[in-house]
Formats: structure tokens, C-alpha cells, sequence
């Protein structure tokens, strides 16, 4: 939504990595982003800022806002807080900071301190949220909140308004989980002297049932969806609608999504990350883009599946062809070519106790002698072939043949066409196929 917003205002969309947390703010993480956004399309402008590399900003506005008065250091202990919270909270009272330390006017050598921004007593801190309308919190729900830890690391709401600030955002334009974090962050601008931005607070997005996503149960990651067979175009165009609507349109480009967007479409309820619909958005992508535009991200699943390297052939591409007509994800697209990918097939056991018995072991026999004399291999030749088999077996119908070929050549009860099906896998495979079937048959049901 922020690349969309930018993209259609003519703005700069600039990428933050909020990296001060060291222990999970891991190299390896970060790129799993960046490469997860370059690979949907979302491209941003100038450089990645990074919190980390940013403490003598945070410290400034800090040592700023306490000698205006704005904030102040609090010696009090955590074990001394936590008495006193528990106090307040055992007389059926709301819990934010005493202000114990509030006139006290320590020093920079006062020991151990944090830092704690000066709220007024009470008064609304509001703004009006460009999705969710009038919104805010009074002073007095808020309290006067810590805003620089003791070992001198910024907290989350100091860092992001010093980076805002000194980024020189407009919009910003985030989760409804961030709602309650916004009149803290107004108070901090005007404490640092600056008119804050238009804040836009987007649904959230939510599985099941309604319930939060949770990164151990849902899928969350780009990578997983990029594993599993989905298209870029089909993940960003599923992603656009979760939340925000233009009509009855379900399916967007990304030029659609930049020239369309507006906030004032975006929902204000929670979003379903509904994969079904991910999906059916996925087949669609599948069977409109070009070929060649598909290969780069289906070559992976189709290695994978052959255990080499594998490159695009006149067979292969009709192959393709015929399987995107129907296949929902490229994983699945690429599983489905193994009979022809790999030279030795393994057959489902179901389809062929189902398919492959004794009573169809003359028609087989005879369909593989009349394919073993054809001179072209070819969609007519093979027809030929199934017809002048039916025509000798009397009562025998197209599909009581065809399916035990199927599974014969392909391991499997479901393939392409099966004229189509063994034009591209070719005579020889086709037949030596057939006669190992044939060999393999049950003497008796």
C-alpha cells in the first residue's frame, strides 16, 4: 500500500530497517526482505536507512527534549516500578507512570537512568487518520512514557519520529496495531518541534476464523509462497485486495494497483488472508502470462523434480502449454512433467491396482505393437493407432484403453490429452514403457 500511495502521488517511497533489536535484526533477515520485495516488483527510492547506524541522531533529539523541558531522566527502578504498578493496579486503577521523577531534576550523573518524555497531565492527543477518522488518546491514558532506555538505546517511538523527521515523510501509513502508538508519536514531533505526518492505519490481516496470523501456524513469508509455486504477479495483485477494493475487480496488474489506489478504498475492517483465493488469482497468472515469462520461476520446481539442470525444448514447451491450462501453482505445474523430465517413472500403486489389470492385457499388447510400427510419430499416426486397436477389441471404448496407457507411461491417473501425452514423450519411451507395463501386469485379478 505505501509503493502503491507513493507510486500514484509521483512520491518517493523510502525503505526503513528498524534494526536496533540486535538479536533478532539478523544480516540474513534483512535480505529475506529486501529480496522478498524485489521480486514482487516493490523497488523504492535512495538508500536502505538503517536505525542501527543512527544513535547520534536519537541521542541529540534526546539531549534536545531535556533541555527544553520536554523530557526528563528517571532514576526509578525496575523492581520499584513494578511494586508500584502492582499497587495501583490491586486498587482497581489504571497503571502509567507516577511521576516520581518528574520534577526532580536530575542530572546526566544521577547513576542509572532512563529517559521519559514530559506529557501534559491530560488533553487529547488526536489526529485524524486517513482510514479510521478522528482518532487519538487522551495525555492521561498515556502517561509520561520511556522513550530512551539505561544503557542509552532509543525506544521504537523516539527512533521512528527522529527518523521521520530527518527522512522528511509525508504519509505514514502502517497497521491498526499501531493506533494506540500515534499520539505518543504526535507528542514526540511537537516536543522536537516538528508538524507531524498524515497517518493512514491499514486493516489487518488475519487467517481462519478471524484470529491473528501467528508466523508458527500461518504462512507468512514471501519465500514460502515463492517455494510453494506462486507468481510475483499473483501474490501482489492477492495482497492488493486484502484490505482495499476497486469495484469488483479481483485481479490486478501492478500498473492497475499504482493507477487505482486510494486510501479512501481501503476497508477499515480486518482482511482474511484467504490462500484459497491466492490461489485461483495464481492459475489465473499461470495460464495468462507468456511462457517465457513464467520460465525463470518454474525452472527451480522443474529441476527439482528432474534432479538436473533443465532447459526449454520444443516438447517441453508443449508440454507446458498443456499443463498451465489447469495446474494451480508452478510446483504443482512442474510435478506433473516428471514422466517426461526423468527416464525412469515410478507408477502410483492405487491407479494401477485401478487401471492396470489383467482383462486390459490384449488391447495394451495389440496398442503397443500397432505404436511400435508407426513410421510418424505424430498426433494422427498415434489416433490411428488407438482406433484400429478399438475397432479389433470389441466393446472396448476410448477411455477403458486410454487410462490404463496413462498410467502405463506416466506413473500416474491423470496427465494431458493422451494422443498429446505420448506425442511429446516420444516413440521410444512410449513403447518401452507399454511392454514394462505389460510385463508387470497381475496374471489375475
Amino acid at each position: 500500500f505505501n509503493w502503491a500511495f507513493a507510486r500514484y502521488h509521483a512520491g518517493e517511497m523510502r525503505l526503513r530497517s528498524e534494526d536496533t533489536d540486535r538479536e533478532r535484526s539478523t544480516k540474513a533477515a534483512e535480505d529475506a526482505v529486501l529480496e522478498g520485495l524485489h521480486w514482487l516488483g516493490i523497488d523504492w527510492d535512495g538508500d536502505v536507512v538503517r536505525q542501527s547506524g543512527r544513535a547520534e541522531l536519537y541521542e541529540a533529539a534526546v539531549e534536545r527534549m531535556i533541555a527544553e523541558g520536554a523530557a526528563y531522566r528517571c532514576t526509578c527502578s525496575k523492581e520499584s516500578l513494578e511494586t508500584r504498578k502492582q499497587e495501583t493496579i490491586a486498587r482497581g486503577d489504571k497503571w502509567t507512570y507516577d511521576g516520581r521523577c518528574r520534577d526532580a531534576a536530575h542530572g546526566p550523573d544521577c547513576g542509572e537512568h532512563t529517559v521519559r518524555i514530559r506529557l501534559a497531565e491530560s488533553g487529547l492527543l488526536g489526529f485524524d487518520d486517513l482510514v479510521f477518522g478522528p482518532s487519538g488518546q487522551d495525555a492521561s491514558e498515556i502517561g509520561d512514557r520511556i522513550i530512551r532506555r539505561s544503557d542509552g538505546g532509543p525506544l521504537y517511538h523516539l527512533a521512528v519520529v527522529v527518523d521521520d523527521i530527518e527522512m522528511g515523510i509525508s504519509h505514514v501509513i502502517r497497521g491498526a496495531d499501531h493506533l494506540n502508538n500515534t499520539s505518543l508519536q504526535i507528542a514526540i514531533y511537537r516536543a522536537l518541534g516538528a508538524d507531524p505526518p498524515d497517518y493512514a492505519h491499514l486493516p489487518l490481516l488475519v487467517g481462519a476464523g478471524g484470529k491473528k496470523l501467528s508466523k508458527r501456524r500461518d504462512p507468512v513469508s514471501i519465500q514460502h509462497f515463492r517455494d510453494e509455486g506462486y507468481l510475483p504477479e499473483a501474490l501482489i495483485s492477492w495482497l492488493a485486495r486484502l484490505g482495499w477494493s476497486h469495484g469488483d475487480q479481483e485481479i490486478f496488474t501492478r500498473e492497475e494497483i499504482v493507477s487505482l489506489f486510494q486510501l479512501e478504498d481501503v476497508h477499515k475492517s480486518n482482511a482474511q488472508a484467504d490462500v484459497a483465493k491466492l490461489t485461483a488469482t495464481n492459475q489465473h497468472w499461470i495460464k495468462a502470462l507468456p511462457l517465457d515469462q513464467i520460465w525463470p520461476e518454474l525452472e527451480p520446481h522443474l529441476e527439482a523434480v528432474a534432479g538436473h539442470p533443465v532447459s526449454p525444448s520444443t516438447e517441453l514447451d508443449r508440454l507446458l502449454e498443456l499443463l498451465r491450462e489447469r495446474s494451480e501453482t508452478l510446483r504443482r505445474m512442474a510435478e506433473q512433467t516428471r514422466f517426461f523430465l526423468c527416464d525412469e517413472i515410478t507408477r502410483d500403486e492405487k491407479a494401477s491396482a485401478k487401471h492396470l489389470k489383467p482383462a486390459v492385457r490384449a488391447p495394451l499388447a495389440d496398442l503397443t505393437r500397432r505404436l511400435e510400427g508407426v513410421f510418424a510419430w505424430d498426433l494422427a499416426s498415434i489416433e490411428a493407432a488407438f482406433q484400429e486397436t478399438l475397432a479389433a477389441h470389441e466393446g472396448l471404448k476410448l477411455g477403458k484403453l486410454a487410462q490404463p496407457v496413462r498410467v502405463a507411461v506416466t506413473g500416474s491417473a491423470a496427465s494431458p490429452p493422451i494422443y498429446d501425452t505420448l506425442a511429446i514423450l516420444g516413440a521410444k519411451r512410449t513403447v518401452a514403457r507399454l511392454k514394462d507395463a505389460l510385463e508387470n501386469l497381475p496374471a489375475s485379478d
